[in-house]
């Protein structure tokens, strides 16, 4: 019975090596079939199948969005109520109810405003062009811009307005139906404010929010206090000062205003412009008494940030300051704000109140100084995206 027993387990003994052997030999005749045919696969894959295929990666596209606060289409009656309605319903613009501010704006400041601005408008308007300088100087920026970039593939530079034309929403939807999936969205204002950055974004966001792919967004932070934007002022107010026939006594720093209410609340607008000047005070080497902070283009009653512009240029003429400069280093481009009011108005001002000589320092615009502050912050922005 045991050699029964003992001849039945090496026959199972022998049946299990077989059958693991058999296995064995097979698992390797799998393994190398996969190998060859992946390495087959592999070889034979040609660029044109990489093409058609998902895994190849495609081709980022970045656009690149200027924007600017608008201007009118025109300095007649009706598109001068078309952007002053658009500017002035903005509750960035006036935080009053609107219960309480719209009759207001359609009782009386639509009524008469107009007017009165497309009178000022139409004394600084392009007539080349039939358009506003803002508009001139915000194409020219955006066109060089696009030169200067032209190195990075992929990159797309248009500009747009927050009011009026060229419109946000219009720009936003040209720069995605290119096929651009991300946009570097460029406030053209170096102080911040909810009044411009924010509001300008604020249009953008609407504009995506409508679109199904909406893309990827980066916005350029205020730019007030970097050192190639204080160098750009810096030069730019040396070079002017070389073209007078005299040396000013005082030189204003004349940056638009805001109500104080605004800043009361939180916006850090007014600190960012004391910070510009200080800067540039410090790069140009001048003391506190010979550049100075003001602010202008105030509107309505209630208290804007002081001091104001006219008040001042007033005041030092009545004290004996017979020849004053005005900068405007929160303005990325003249328009009606610098060479009107402030070219005009202002002038004006202090010439009846006893002044003698009177400039204004040109903005940086699209001169090489200016351009060379909007491509630092561009390429800065683009990193890691072009």
């Amino acid at each position: 019975m045991r050699r029964i027993v003992r001849r039945m387990q090496v026959r199972l003994d022998a049946a299990l090596h077989s059958c693991i052997t058999t296995l064995g030999s097979a698992a390797r005749r799998e393994s190398e079939r996969m190998t060859n045919t992946a390495q087959t696969a592999v070889t034979t894959v040609t660029p044109s199948a990489m093409q058609a295929g998902q895994s190849a990666a495609r081709p980022v596209k970045v656009g690149v969005m200027l924007l600017n606060l608008g201007t009118p289409d025109g300095t007649e009656f009706k598109p001068m109520w078309r952007y002053l309605r658009e500017f002035l319903s903005d509750p960035r613009i006036v935080e009053l109810n609107r219960l309480i501010w719209y009759p207001i704006l359609y009782g009386l400041v639509l009524t008469v405003r107009p007017k009165k601005s497309g009178e000022n408008y139409a004394r600084i308007w392009n007539r080349e062009r039939n358009e506003s300088p803002l508009h001139t100087f915000t194409r020219a920026q955006s066109e060089k811009l696009a030169a200067a970039l032209r190195d990075l593939p992929g990159v797309t530079v248009d500009w747009a307005m927050r009011y009026g034309n060229p419109s946000t929403g219009s720009v936003a939807k040209k720069l995605v139906e290119r096929g651009c999936d991300r946009i570097v969205s460029f406030p053209l204002y170096p102080q911040y404010s909810a009044t411009t950055t924010a509001t300008a974004n604020d249009q953008l966001f609407r504009a995506l929010m409508k679109m199904r792919r909406a893309p990827a967004v980066r916005s350029v932070p205020p730019y007030y206090d970097e050192p190639i934007y204080i160098e750009a002022l810096a030069t730019s107010t040396r070079n002017h000062l070389t073209t007078l026939d005299f040396e000013p006594e005082m030189i204003l720093a004349s940056y638009h205003g805001i109500p104080k209410a605004f800043s009361d609340r939180g916006d850090p607008y007014r600190r960012h412009c004391l910070e510009t000047t200080r800067l540039l005070r410090e790069k140009l080497g001048w003391g506190e008494d010979r550049l100075i902070t003001t602010f202008q283009s105030r509107f309505g009653a209630q208290e804007w940030l002081q001091p104001y512009t006219d008040a001042t240029v007033e005041k030092l003429a009545k004290d004996g300051i017979r020849r004053i400069a005005v900068i405007n280093p929160g303005f990325s481009s003249d328009c009606i704000e610098t060479l009107d009011e402030i070219g005009r108005e202002v002038r004006d001002e202090f010439i009846h109140a006893g002044g003698e000589k009177f400039s204004h320092i040109p903005c940086l615009n699209d001169s090489p100084e200016g351009m060379a502050v909007i491509e630092t912050l561009v390429r800065r922005e683009l990193a890691g995206w072009a």
